[in-house]
């Protein structure tokens, strides 16, 4: 089941909530005000190691959608 995050529109907190993809677009309890959350865009990065020991960013390219850089390891978000 995905995880999605979410920011309280009352205290600003910001919160993940693992849900299926049908209520992915519903708002969201903040667990700690327990105000009404919106769903927010996720960054995402990973990462994987092979069998030389070199580590390399897995999937995607381009860089990120935020920066539009080459590199996600050059990003600050």
């Amino acid at each position: 089941m995905p995880v999605y995050e979410y920011v309280c529109n009352a205290c600003k907190n910001k919160f993940q909530l693992m849900r299926p993809f049908s209520r992915s677009q519903e708002d969201a309890d903040c667990p700690r005000c327990h105000k009404t959350g919106k769903r927010i865009i996720s960054a995402c990065y990973s990462k994987a190691t092979d069998s030389a020991g070199i580590t390399q960013p897995v999937g995607g390219g381009g860089g990120c959608s935020s920066c539009g850089g080459g590199s996600c390891a050059t990003c600050h978000n």
